[in-house]
């Protein structure tokens, strides 16, 4: 199977290299603000025109939003504008134009209601001082060096990397893979290469095709299994607050900027800066490395994977315990698992946001109405069980799978149409977008409140 994947690899440049890789993100930024502020004195042009009655025929003509359109009134304008134009690689512009076509894009069809997710705001500029540094390269000679302690970029010419580039190397070399652009971005203090590559995966298998796992997601364990294995929380960013908290006092007492003044940071407030940016790089690798190997196992070895649909924003919203879910990367789970089990042979189906997979009794079916988010032990009335309520929703969300395969196809329900715990209902199974075929969904009771996300209520 063909499948568009990311390399990413820690870069060692030069002074002067890093130099050079800031001149052309200062290029693409410069060609972002010139081409939005031409969008909108053409935007507030119009609308002037529009308030004294100007015909719709006689309005100044609008400018194109498209990356070619920008690109062809930059390409016109850029001798005057940035008369060093020559100096960096035309995908330095390049960058800086797709992401403002983009951002006028996705602001479009926000307003239109063709856009899904929260509101997309209009493009801002870009400050010198806040935007992280960043050019993408599409064309060009892109290419691992044979050492394969080196790569290639248009006009940067030959940069080192921190570590062995095998892994792509090796597909390279075999023919199934093909690089179809290349991103050099600063992210905590260390710059990286990442490489957008279309692979060639082989068909596998699951160590366990016939297998079928429930996957609670939590805070206390960041991972209860049906299996009954259980993954402890590292809690990466707790585990960090106490230096983090020391950063950011000394960086208080240093002199920084000071936007109503105009005065520019202290060189010890940058370098103080730099420290805590690097410290909560640290918390979100250690995060990043955590999730995917946790994710890698359970996509390898189990052949059906079901999740929750988790409100994570909503979840959020609870301010005693954002910082603890944000730790956790509930998202980040579900995300990694849609496209590791489809690579691995897999299928994942996510049950529905209101299925109540706490106040379930996993032995009988019973239902409570209502379970307190402090009841850790689910004590069932009508048989008597007693179990860790995690467990018990693993058990559940487990047993969906059966029920999604002897319902067959059916429809969709609709996304939080009703709120309430029921004994008796319906609630809806879906497979997640790319692990099996489209438009299959199974229809299995009940439906009802999740319990143990009882944080959305912050909605």
């Amino acid at each position: 199977m063909k499948t568009i994947q990311a390399f990413r690899f820690a870069l060692d440049m030069t002074p002067r290299q890093e130099r050079d890789v800031l001149a052309h993100a200062g290029a693409g930024r410069v060609a972002h603000n010139w081409a939005l502020a031409q969008v909108k004195a053409v935007m507030d042009q119009r609308a002037a025109e529009r308030s004294y009655g100007v015909q719709a025929e006689l309005l100044t003509p609008s400018l194109s939003w498209s990356l070619a359109g920008l690109r062809k009134v930059w390409n016109v304008a850029k001798p005057e504008v940035a008369p060093w134009w020559g100096e960096v690689s035309k995908e330095a512009f390049n960058t800086g134009l797709d992401a403002l076509a983009r951002g006028l894009k996705n602001w479009a069809e926000s307003r239109n209601g063709k856009r899904a997710g929260r509101p997309a705001g209009f493009p801002r500029f870009k400050s010198r001082r806040r935007t992280t540094p960043s050019v993408r390269f599409t064309t060009g000679a892109i290419r691992v060096d044979p050492d394969r302690m080196h790569v290639v970029l248009p006009r940067l010419g030959r940069l080192k990397l921190h570590e062995s580039a095998r892994k792509l190397a090796r597909r390279l070399d075999n023919g199934t893979a093909r690089i179809m652009s290349a991103t050099v971005r600063r992210d905590g203090g260390r710059w990286h290469v990442a490489f957008c590559v279309e692979v060639e995966r082989a068909d596998r298998t699951p160590a366990l095709p016939g297998s079928v796992v429930g996957v609670d997601v939590g805070i206390k364990h960041l991972v209860v299994l049906s299996t009954g294995e259980l993954v402890d929380n590292p809690r990466h960013l707790s585990v960090a607050q106490t230096r983090l908290r020391a950063l950011g006092q000394a960086l208080s007492r240093k002199s920084g900027p000071d936007r109503r003044t105009g005065r520019r940071p202290s060189k010890r407030w940058e370098r103080a800066a730099a420290r805590v940016g690097r410290a909560h790089a640290r918390v979100a690798n250690l995060r990043r490395d955590g999730l995917h190997k946790l994710t890698t196992e359970l996509g390898a070895t189990y052949g059906t994977v079901v999740v929750e649909d988790l409100n994570v924003i909503g979840m959020l919203a609870n301010r005693r315990l954002a910082r603890y879910i944000a730790d956790a990367g509930f998202a980040e789970i579900r995300r990694q698992l849609a496209y590791k089990t489809a690579w691995n042979g897999g299928r994942l189906l996510v049950a529905d946001r209101w299925y109540p997979s706490s106040k379930t009794c996993s032995g009988c079916g019973a239902v409570k109405a209502k379970l307190a988010l402090s009841e850790r032990d689910y004590h069932c009335q009508a048989c008597g069980l007693v179990i860790d309520r995690d467990r018990n929703a693993a058990l559940n969300l487990a047993a969906l799978a059966a029920k999604f395969d002897t319902a067959g196809s059916g429809p969709v329900a609709a996304r939080g149409a009703d709120r309430k715990t029921r004994a008796r209902g319906q609630v809806a199974v879906k497979r997640e977008p790319g692990t099996a075929s489209a438009g299959q969904a199974g229809t299995v009771p009940p439906q009802g409140r999740t319990a143990d996300r009882v944080l959305t209520r912050a909605l």
